[in-house]
């Protein structure tokens, strides 16, 4: 049998994720997880009592190879750098402590999770870049301040869209995403939805979009992280409010 020629086996392979991607892409897991727990807990749909065990056990199993990815860099040892390691070992501490409670507590140890995996994110990308800087990937130049500031939102969790009356809007915490500025990053590929994935603005009502960071949103944030923004302040915050305890969510549940 003919052998093919060398030419016709070899193919591109995409790039392994960064630390800082997996980070990003964690958040969005986050996100995802707590988005499904939410519309469980719907009045109408009550919830198995482990409805949400498998998702946290894989969020924790998941958590966990993200620490061993930034310990794989290598880095030296800082009080930025240890408490990034800290803040994901207590993610992943309260993802498979989640396991065993019930559905509602369960939502309440994972509802900082997305923004606490940004924040560390951020913390690890200015790491890099203050110690790599020869290395650390190049800004994306297709991202203005008012979609670097988006991007952060997304990632963090707290974008939403819908639409009414034939209108469609965004719901965002501050600073607010603009519709507008939504379609431009879905235009360059960086933003997608996911349609009624998210809870209802009010009780009764319909299930909302959640806006999530598409592969190369993902890739585009992470190339500007550490950076300061330019005519703005950076975002997101670098310090996370702090995670609630296992034991906290324990005793709300009695």
């Amino acid at each position: 049998m003919t052998q093919p020629p060398v030419d016709a086996l070899l193919f591109d392979m995409p790039p392994p994720p960064t630390p800082v991607e997996r980070l990003l892409h964690l958040a969005s897991q986050y996100t995802q997880h707590n988005d499904s727990l939410d519309l469980l807990l719907r009045p109408t749909n009550p919830p198995a009592p482990e409805a949400h065990t498998d998702s946290a056990q894989r969020l924790a199993a998941a958590t966990q190879a993200a620490i061993k990815a930034v310990q794989g860099e290598r880095l030296y040892e800082s009080d930025e750098l240890t408490e990034v390691i800290m803040r994901l070992r207590q993610l992943a501490f309260l993802a498979d402590a989640s396991v065993e409670l019930s559905a509602g507590s369960a939502r309440e140890l994972t509802a900082l999770a997305p923004e606490a995996t940004v924040a560390s994110a951020v913390t690890l990308a200015g790491e890099i870049r203050r110690r790599r800087w020869a290395t650390a990937p190049t800004p994306d130049d297709r991202l203005g301040a008012v979609h670097r500031t988006a991007l952060a939102e997304i990632a963090c969790g707290h974008v939403v869209a819908s639409s009414s009356l034939g209108r469609e809007f965004t719901r965002s915490r501050e600073p607010k995403v603009l519709m507008s500025t939504l379609r431009g990053l879905e235009t360059k590929g960086l933003a997608e939805r996911a349609m009624g994935s998210a809870p209802a603005a009010y009780i009764g009502g319909p299930p909302l979009d959640r806006v999530r960071l598409a592969p190369a949103g993902v890739t585009a944030l992470a190339s500007v992280l550490g950076l300061p923004a330019a005519g703005s302040s950076p975002a997101p915050a670098t310090t996370p409010r702090p995670l609630p305890t296992a034991a906290q969510a324990t005793a709300r549940s009695r």
